[in-house]
């Protein structure tokens, strides 16, 4: 059996970037990876977040310092990864910001900053790493969607929902146009995570509605979507592409 099909699921000899990974999510995600065998690279604009991430994972695993909504920065990134592990494998594009505004009180400027951090960090990280995936013969993007990206934001963030409903489109063009190399392309989409960005900013009456609606009666865990991710990139998924997960108790069915 060759390393390009493991249908147990391992990750072992294989390399990781993910982005936003400092805390939260992006935390889970790469310890999830890590723990199948994967090294890791933790990225997040953070250097602290980052390099603390990649501590607690021990060995293959080292945290970077970049703002993947700047392509020198991007490619620095890529070029480190590749010098440090010999090539990558798995891409998980997750980096992203949020917050509540209203349209008709949203400035230019930050509808153009979520959009460089949300989407044209997708763009950037992706074009950089496929050059390497091509070379190893194959590869798996995953990027961080959203419940939000079909249903539309609750609570006014309307500039999120529009970043991650074209992640979706990003996503399945890229699966159509990679496939020849070998390299799958998918999106997760969560729904309401139990976060400590969530913690801090979600009142418990409003925690409470949340959850009533939910089927499944709580809140995602970050292991979850960790877990999600580690079937994508493995080689269990290999006839999975263009595809968007859901991952969110039922909300999404009401």
């Amino acid at each position: 059996m060759t390393l390009s099909e493991r249908p147990d699921g391992s990750l072992a000899g294989k390399v990781a970037i993910v982005t936003g990974a400092g805390r939260g999510i992006g935390a889970a995600i790469a310890k999830a990876l890590h723990a199948r065998g994967s090294r890791v690279a933790v990225v997040d604009v953070n250097h602290e977040t980052a390099a603390g991430t990649a501590s607690e994972m021990g060995a293959n695993a080292i945290g970077i310092e970049a703002d993947v909504s700047r392509s020198e920065a991007v490619s620095a990134m890529v070029a480190q990864v590749v010098e440090t592990f010999g090539g990558i494998d798995i891409l998980v594009n997750n980096a992203g910001i949020d917050r509540a505004v209203p349209i008709l009180e949203m400035e230019e400027a930050e509808w153009d900053r979520l959009m460089e951090i949300n989407l044209k960090s997708v763009f950037l990280c992706t074009k950089a790493a496929l050059p390497a995936m091509i070379e190893r013969g194959g590869g798996s993007v995953i990027s961080t969607s959203s419940i939000v990206a079909r249903q539309g934001a609750m609570n006014g963030g309307i500039h999120y929902a529009a970043s991650k409903g074209a992640i979706l489109a990003f996503t399945k063009t890229l699966a159509r146009q990679m496939a020849q190399h070998g390299i799958r392309a998918n999106a997760i989409a969560p729904g309401v995570v139990d976060t400590d960005l969530i913690r801090e900013h979600m009142s418990e009456a409003m925690r409470e509605k949340v959850t009533s609606a939910i089927p499944l009666g709580r809140l995602a865990q970050t292991t979850e979507i960790g877990g999600l991710v580690a079937y994508l990139a493995s080689d269990e998924a290999r006839y999975v592409t263009g595809a968007t997960l859901d991952i969110n108790g039922g909300f999404w069915i009401g």
